[in-house]
């Protein structure tokens, strides 16, 4: 297997000079809140996002987001099968959100679901398996924009953390 590391945790910033941010449904009018840090969790170097997610106000997530290209750029996962993530948390699901340059409304994305028990795995996400959520547009992966972990949909406590993202291919594309 391939792979581009987009971040390693090692620093406050990705390989893309990009950085994790934390976003709740307060900002469409929700209750939900959260936290972000980078701290150790089991013995690694993470990010991790906790956080009361609530279904009040029609709400209802809590997220880490990663914009992969600044301005109105992309970033192109063309060529690559799928994400790999180094995940734990508290023994719930939580989603992996993909934005791309051809959605313009903040309720639109690709989602695919992983389980986060807690010890720390590697997850990996084909492309393949993403849903489009509310749009009919195609996941272009030529035009991506940013990644969120979320964690969505049902009153709950969350506790996610990453270790590692990045990019796989199954082969080495010759």
């Amino acid at each position: 297997m391939h792979e581009r590391i987009i971040d390693d945790v090692s620093t406050e910033t990705t390989r893309l000079g990009t950085a994790w941010r934390l976003v709740s449904d307060t900002v469409m009018g929700g209750v939900s809140r959260g936290t972000l840090t980078q701290e150790n969790v089991a013995g690694r170097t993470a990010w991790r996002m906790r956080g009361s997610v609530s279904l009040a106000n029609n709400g209802g997530f809590v997220q880490m987001a990663l914009d992969l290209a600044t301005g109105g750029s992309v970033f192109d996962a063309s060529g690559w099968d799928g994400l790999r993530l180094m995940v734990c948390g508290n023994g719930e699901d939580y989603n992996v959100h993909l934005r791309t340059r051809d959605l313009d409304r903040p309720w639109q994305s690709f989602r695919a679901g992983f389980h986060a028990g807690p010890e720390w795995r590697q997850v990996l996400v084909p492309f393949n398996t993403f849903a489009a959520h509310r749009t009919q547009a195609p996941l272009r992966l030529e035009k991506l924009h940013r990644i969120g972990l979320v964690a969505i949909g049902r009153a709950f406590e969350a506790d996610l953390a990453i270790a590692g993202l990045a990019l796989f291919r199954e082969t080495d594309g010759a």
